[in-house]
This record gives C-alpha cells, structure tokens and sequence, in this order.
C-alpha cells in the first residue's frame, strides 16, 4: 500500500472512536480557545497594549527571550558520540544557550484566526564543534484556523503548528530544546461540550543551519486523538490511533540533521493507546495518572535489512498525594515507567517500542539520559512551595533494561552502539540511578528562573560496558534558566 495512502486509512478506521465516545454534556466545558479572541498572554507588551486601546483586544503580539546556562561533567562530550560515562581526556562542557521568540497572532473575526511565530536559538562556548543546539532566524509557526467552537463543532487548523496531547509523552514540541519541535500539519476539531476528537496529517519540522527549516517529508505522522471528562467524571479519559509512515532518507540527508532529530529508519507503526488523568481537586488531594500503547506494524533498522514485524509496548502509571492544608503544601508521588525492548534481533520480529514525537526532558530525569526504549524506571518525588511563587522538588530515579538483549538508548531515540556499548546479553540490566534537586521561582506571570542539580550514579550494565574503554565515571548536571515573556 503507498504509504501516502496508509495514514488516511488509518485516520478513517479511527474516526469511529467519534461516534463511541460519552455525549452528556458537564458543567465545566472544554471548548478549544484557539478561534476564541486571543486570550491575554502573560507579556508585558500584551498587557500594555491592551489596556491602552481596546482594538488591541483581537491582536497577540509579544515573544520569549530564553537564557540558560548548562555545566555538564561525563556526558556530551565534546567530539564524542556515546561516551557518556566515559573516562576521557575532556569530560566537561560548559555553555549558553539563547532563544528569542516573536510572535504575531490576530482574530479579524470569530471564525478565522491566523498566527504566526519566528525563532532564533543560539549556542555559546560550545565545546561541541558544530553545535547542536543552533538554529537561526527560522519560521517556527505559521497556521491559520477556520471555525468557531462556540457556535459549530468543527475546527479546521492548516500549516506550521504545535502539536501537543497528553503529558507530551509520544507527541509533544519538545521546548526544552533550545530549537524545540513544530509540525507541518493539517488538523480537524470535532468539539462539543462533553468530548473532543482530532484528526490530524503531519511532517515534523527539522532545523536546518544552512537555510529555511523545512519538514521532513520522508516521515509522515497522522492520527486521532480524542477526550473526554464525562466517561468517568473524576477523571480525563482519552484513546488515540497513531500512524508513522517513514521511508529511506537519502544518506547526504541524514547527515546534515541533527542530532537531537537523529532521521528514523523506514518503518509502518501503528499505535494504540488510551490515557488517564485525575482532574484537579476531584480526589481530595489525590491524584493519577496512567497511559498504555501497543504498538504493530513493519520495521526496518536500515535500508538494506529485511522488514520485521513490529510488536511493541509502553506503560506509564504515577500517583501522588498533596497535602494542601498544610503548611507548604508537601507532595510525594510514586511513578513507574516501561518501553519495550527487542529481545532476539534475529527473529524477524522487532519489539523496541518506537517513542515517536515526545518532549523527553524530565519525563524520566532532567539529565535526558533515556528514551522510552528498552527501559524500564522506578521513580520517587517530592516537593513543597516554601512560598507560594518558589516550588523545590527532590526526585530519585533507579533505571533498568527491559532487556540486555537490545541497546541501550539515547534520549533522543538513538542506539549506545560505540565505545564498548552495544547489545550484551550477558551483563547486567541494572544501569543506574539519578537525583535530581530542582527549584523554581515564578517571579511574575511573565517572568520565571529555575535551577537544578542531578547526579547519575552508573550501575553495572554501565560498568561492564566500559570495562575495557577507560572504565565508568558517575555524571554530573547543573543548569540556571530563566525566561521572559513580552
């Protein structure tokens, strides 16, 4: 079947996810706000211009400016590809990165709105020659929406855009990326008061030093995604069919993409998942949340391989407990996290689960060691608000393999194939244990400045890994962050 074809099939077979779902309408209603007058960003030049002339009401027109600072000891280093945790002659890397947004929204009346945003991302005293953290003056969104929630149900949005749904787990825009993430993307919205269903065709957009950041037109990402909060009303319930349609990248291609993008071998995947989510307040200071995908289709790990059949999973479940009447409001929370791994690579089936599209960063630790591959993580947290704009968190990570029969992966979905990694089935699938130390400080609605400390303690896959390549070191990370809205 050409595969222009198979992510309409499956957003066909989806749509009957619309017609399955709760219709009793509940009192706090979802409408989509993006045909909406565009809310009050928390900007400084919004505020202003808005209070000066009320014609300013159907205009957005502000940006970010993003400054942070990274020290990281035993992993990105310099010049070397999967040496973390690797002895070396140069272990540490310090730099800036900066991120300049501006963006320019306008509603000329309640059924069309048009937007768009420009990008600026550099790095500073990088060790890493190029570096990957640069991406100047690019387009970073551009769409236009058709429809008014309010009065239909159906919204249409077409062109660059974010696509974001659930906890950013397998589809998100990956911001804290000093480029992050926009799709090339069409999107319906059947909306009512009780439910919402999307369907969507999409190319990720790949950053591009060289010239205008196009998207990446050998692979294609589609499906439906829908939600509701009366199928069981203490909590958001959702389901989605995905589809991710991939094709050979040509090899001068590849090689100029970066490595946070790292190009996907060809592969026909097809996932379904469903999610939960506790709403806010309905638990009396409880709180959950779980999500589950399968995935099948055909996977192929390089162009010249035979296709197998791809048979793959992932799980998610986290609970916690806050105690808001007392002082600092204290929480704990308990997560568990699974991603699949490949247990024979030679059995003409592939079970390493295809993360597809998240934004990774402190899903499974702030050093961004992981990928929901071949992994499995058991975490513990806490924090309390000293005051109410500060909150301080603490969390503990410990990781697994799912199975040392298959890599080791990057956060960015890439195999540890180098410098003594590799698939080992002999060793060990314990890999570590990381703690994290967070604080952040909402200074203002449009003003925040965070920082965190983690240390990555490597475990015994680490250790036999490396064995023979100068032997483990432990990892260290610091950052300082702070962000401005105008």
């Amino acid at each position: 079947m050409p595969n222009n074809i198979k992510p309409l099939g499956i957003l066909v077979a989806g749509l009957g996810l619309l017609f399955s779902m709760e219709r009793t309408a509940f009192a706090q209603t979802n409408l989509s706000t993006f045909t909406m007058p565009p809310a009050p960003q928390p900007g400084l030049l919004n505020d202003w211009l808005r209070q000066q002339n009320s014609g300013f009401g159907n205009w957005d027109i502000g940006g970010q400016v993003r400054a942070r600072y990274e020290d990281k000891a035993y992993f990105a280093v310099p010049n070397r590809k999967n040496a973390d945790f690797q002895h070396t002659g140069d272990s540490e890397n310090s730099y800036e990165l900066m991120r300049e947004r501006v963006h320019l929204g306008w509603l000329p009346c309640p059924w069309i709105e048009v937007y768009g945003e420009m990008q600026d991302a550099t790095s500073f005293d990088d060790d890493r020659v190029p570096s990957p953290d640069n991406d100047h003056y690019s387009l970073r969104q551009a769409w236009v929406a058709l429809g008014n929630a309010a009065e239909f149900p159906l919204v249409a949005k077409v062109g660059r855009q974010e696509l974001i749904y659930g906890d950013q787990r397998f589809i998100g825009v990956a911001d804290w990326l000093n480029f992050g993430r926009s799709y090339d993307a069409a999107k319906l919205r059947y909306q009512t008061s009780s439910f919402w269903v999307d369907a969507f065709v999409s190319q990720p957009v790949l950053p591009d030093l060289h010239g205008f950041d196009t998207s990446d037109s050998h692979d294609k990402f589609s499906g439906i995604y829908a939600s509701t909060r009366t199928l069981i009303p203490v909590q958001e319930s959702q389901f989605y069919v995905l589809a991710r349609n991939t094709d050979g990248h040509p090899a001068y291609e590849a090689a100029e993409k970066p490595v946070q993008y790292a190009p996907a071998s060809p592969r026909d995947i097809y996932s379904i998942g469903a999610r939960v989510k506790s709403l806010p307040n309905a638990l009396h200071g409880w709180d959950y949340n779980a999500e589950g995908v399968y995935q099948f289709g055909r996977f192929e790990s390089s162009t010249t391989t035979p296709s197998m059949t791809q048979s793959a999973f992932a799980i998610h479940a986290v609970g916690g407990y806050t105690w808001k009447d007392v002082m600092m409001s204290p929480r704990v929370g308990l997560e568990y996290n699974y991603g699949s791994g490949d247990s024979n690579a030679k059995d003409g089936h592939h079970g390493t689960f295809d993360n597809l599209f998240p934004s990774q960063h402190g899903l499974y630790g702030i050093m961004d060691f992981f990928s929901l591959q071949n992994m499995q993580d058991l975490h513990l947290s806490g924090s309390i608000k000293p005051v109410k704009p500060v909150t301080l968190s603490i969390d503990g990570y410990a990781y697994w393999l799912a199975t040392t029969s298959d890599f080791f992966y990057q956060g960015n979905g890439g195999a540890r194939s180098t410098g003594g990694y590799g698939i080992h089935p002999g060793y060990g699938s314990f890999v570590g244990e990381e703690l994290d130390l967070t604080a952040t400080w909402m200074m203002a609605s449009f003003a925040s400045l965070q920082g965190g400390f983690a240390h990555f303690f490597a475990g015994d896959y680490i250790r036999e890994s490396l064995n023979g390549h100068g032997g483990r070191a432990d990892a260290d990370y610091a950052y300082a962050q702070l962000s401005f809205n105008f």
